[in-house]
């Protein structure tokens, strides 16, 4: 017998195997034992920051032990997300992932210290949100057909506003741009707020920014908005026409939030923070919440939010390379 089994060691990695997958298995039904870190990669104050502590709030009622907002800023959201890609599979540390940082950054960065693709377990999105074009009220343009006639009329064209350099606002100017042949010249503020400032002002005849940023700036008539890139009106603003409303069926650019975990993952931790984040977002409470912020909740499975990532990577890929930009 002991002969046998020396020449056969086949047994003992069959042994270990079982033994990792009853590990496994105790793991997910024991999940989670301990409090779970929520990695925010971003300052305080922000939409995403203000939309991952409420998630981390419900999250703490829903699964039974406190789950930490942290924010580790920093690079464009690029030292939080590595922090994330690096720690541990095991469910304790995820992320508040936002498209510029997981789908833009990769394209205008010389290198991000992660792989979106492989480094990370997509659990489920947040949301979407809305960007909008808008203008000064003395811009003597209403519709996007008036604002890219305009742009063409001087040669050095029109200047658009954003929160910064390859930031979802950014991206969608540049794909006006492609689409339509508008000559806009982007002028990148440190912050949406500052943009709209400058906006107000008259600094910069128009601004792409987030929808939430501005409805009470177009409610109270210092700002005049031209087109929101979402692919249907909003319900806040339902007098805005889309840009697919105003003729331009490729132009539909939405900035969005989800939560993630490092690759590898256990699949059963995963869907088990899948379907506790779901039930949140289909509240009426998270609807009212994140609406208020201009986010449309969009409960998904982790499969969809992978294909979405993907998509958007190539999407982006495409707009970044032809524009030329690149991180400052």
């Amino acid at each position: 017998m002991e002969k046998k089994l020396k020449k056969n060691p086949l047994w003992i990695i069959n042994i270990y195997l079982i033994f990792l997958l009853l590990s496994f298995g105790v793991q997910a039904k024991d999940y989670p034992e301990k409090p779970i870190h929520l990695i925010i990669p971003f300052a305080p104050g922000g939409v995403t920051d203000i939309g991952g502590r409420y998630i981390a709030q419900q999250l703490t009622q829903k699964l039974g032990v406190e789950v930490y907002a942290e924010n580790k800023a920093g690079a464009s959201g690029n030292i939080g997300a590595s922090y994330v890609a690096n720690a541990e599979p095991d469910g304790y540390t995820l992320l508040v992932g936002f498209d510029g940082t997981l789908v833009i950054n990769p394209h205008i960065f010389e290198k991000t210290p992660f792989n979106t693709l492989k480094d990370f377990s997509p659990i489920g999105k947040i949301g979407d949100a809305a960007l909008i074009l808008l203008a000064n009220p003395s811009l003597p343009a209403k519709t996007v057909k008036e604002v890219i006639a305009l742009s063409l009329k001087d040669p050095k064209g029109l200047s658009y506003a954003t929160s910064g350099i390859g930031v979802t606002p950014h991206i969608a100017g540049e794909l006006l741009k492609q689409k339509t042949g508008a000559n806009l010249v982007a002028i990148p503020y440190k912050s949406g707020g500052q943009a709209i400032i400058g906006l107000i002002g008259n600094d910069v005849p128009l601004a792409f920014t987030n929808l939430a940023g501005a409805t009470q700036y177009i409610e109270s008539g210092q700002l005049k908005p031209i087109a929101i890139s979402a692919k249907t009106r909003v319900t806040s603003l339902p007098n805005v026409p889309t840009f697919i409303d105003s003729g331009y069926p490729d132009i539909a650019v939405m900035s969005w939030i989800g939560i993630l975990a490092p690759a590898k993952t256990p699949r059963a931790i995963v869907m088990k923070i899948n379907k506790a984040l779901n039930e949140i977002l289909n509240s009426e409470s998270a609807k009212e919440k994140f609406g208020a912020l201009g986010i449309l909740t969009t409960p998904t499975s982790p499969e969809q939010f992978s294909e979405e990532l993907k998509h958007d990577l190539s999407l982006y890929e495409k707009i970044v390379k032809t524009a030329g930009i690149k991180a400052p």
